[in-house]
């Protein structure tokens, strides 16, 4: 297992009021039924308290399905694989978000550190240095924003979403953020778009971080 080392830095965010314009251009807000003029007021007023945070809309309101074919990368639409039919049922799992609607997630990191490491191993060295996984959703809210995080070699997963299957147990897949090769069921017209995939949970990859976060609030 590889030693923990600090993670690339990334740039800043947009202000809160430029995302929520660019959630709104998206139709983001129309998809969570939320008006474009409360999502503003509710990035107005979070302006003046955080600085460098992201503006998200509840997964029960913005689910990852209807996300992801939001994304571009290379000019390319974002997509699920066909083989997760089930990634909306891929709910919080450790991870406690706010109740309401919209909400604010800071300290965002890449989780390039954590790149070969399993999710199964990943998961207690975040714990370990106070960080919470990103839930899918989140993930895509962030490349969303900032599109470049999403590089080739360097993407991640976000180990904060799982299906819980009927027998109460966990299913292995683990759900990540990557660009697609063009390769097998993805077809060579999906080459460079923004995949939304998954991994299993003992499974290591070098070009796959973690996705994690400081906190989440209101």
């Amino acid at each position: 297992m590889p030693d923990i080392a600090s993670s690339a830095t990334v740039a800043p965010l947009p202000p809160l009021t430029a995302q929520a314009e660019h959630l709104i251009a998206l139709g983001v807000h129309e998809l969570a039924g939320i008006p474009a003029q409360e999502l503003r007021a509710f990035a107005a007023d979070a302006a003046g308290r955080d600085s460098d945070a992201l503006l998200a809309v509840h997964p029960d309101r913005a689910p990852a399905s209807a996300l992801a074919p939001l994304l571009r990368h290379d000019g390319k639409p974002g997509f699920v694989v066909t083989d997760m039919p089930d990634v909306d049922r891929f709910g919080p799992c450790g991870v406690e978000l706010p109740d309401a609607p919209l909400y604010l997630i800071t300290g965002l990191d890449r989780g390039d550190h954590l790149a070969d490491w399993s999710p199964q191993e990943a998961l207690p060295a975040l714990a370990r240095q106070d960080r919470t996984p990103l839930l899918l959703a989140e993930g895509i809210h962030w490349l969303l924003q900032q599109p470049a995080v999403l590089e080739r070699n360097r993407c991640f997963m976000t180990i904060g979403s799982r299906l819980r299957k009927a027998n109460g147990a966990l299913d292995a897949r683990t759900p990540a953020l990557w660009i697609s090769n063009g390769t097998g069921r993805d077809g060579r017209e999906r080459r460079n778009a923004p995949k939304v995939g998954w991994c299993w949970w003992g499974n290591r990859h070098t070009w796959l971080g973690f996705a994690s976060a400081t906190g989440r609030r209101r």
